[in-house]
């Protein structure tokens, strides 16, 4: 099938809200208790940063795990990067993640404000003023023969949605709703005239929902 765009692990509520609007520095998802969109994944005993034995098995777990499989770059679009805004006026700032970054892949930040990339660990970000198409050319070039996982936030899957570029998604729902926000849609029904749909509930509650292009 060659190489794929793959969205994986990305958390909405039941009303399809994915973020708030409000985003800053000390709430990256722009939500109160982003955390009860993805505690599921958390709860898991493959969670990266788990720090205590134990943790469920089962489907969560199949998807928290699988996560970096066949992965070799990933795109995000700037809000997921950081929380600033217009021209950078700091560069000093490196992301949300330290110096140990969860994708140990080269990643591709959308911006329409360039900067040069830097390495964290095995993690290097580039920054990409380019539209989908051209974005996932290079991620595709980097990834080296391996999949690119579109990461997010929201705003940037719907852009590739609408280029109609995304192979598969798989997206957990949460049984919270959160009324109002940044939605990656009304309903999953919409996807259904480009994408197949399987709908898995989980016993933790969320219902996973995998679509891959027909």
């Amino acid at each position: 099938m060659g190489q794929l765009l793959r969205v994986q692990n990305f958390n909405v509520s039941s009303d399809g809200v994915a973020a708030g609007e409000d985003q800053t520095l000390e709430r990256p998802f722009g939500l109160d208790g982003p955390e009860r969109l993805f505690s599921w994944a958390g709860a898991t005993a493959s969670w990266p940063n788990r720090t205590d034995p134990g943790g469920s098995r089962g489907l969560d777990d199949y998807f928290t795990r699988d996560f970096s499989n066949n992965i070799g770059a990933e795109i995000m679009g700037r809000n997921k990067f950081g929380p600033q805004r217009g021209p950078w006026q700091d560069h000093e700032w490196l992301g949300w993640w330290g110096d140990e970054p969860p994708f140990h892949t080269p990643v591709f930040v959308m911006t329409h404000h360039p900067r040069p990339s830097f390495t964290l660990s095995d993690t290097t970000f580039h920054f990409i003023d380019g539209d989908p198409a051209t974005v996932l050319a290079q991620a595709q070039n980097a990834a080296e023969g391996k999949d690119v996982r579109l990461g997010g936030g929201v705003t940037t899957i719907r852009e590739f949605l609408d280029a109609d570029l995304v192979d598969t998604l798989h997206v957990a729902v949460s049984p919270v709703e959160l009324g109002s926000g940044l939605r990656l849609w009304d309903s999953p029904d919409e996807l259904r005239d480009r994408f197949h749909l399987e709908v898995v509930p989980s016993p933790s509650g969320v219902t996973h929902h995998l679509f891959w292009r027909r």
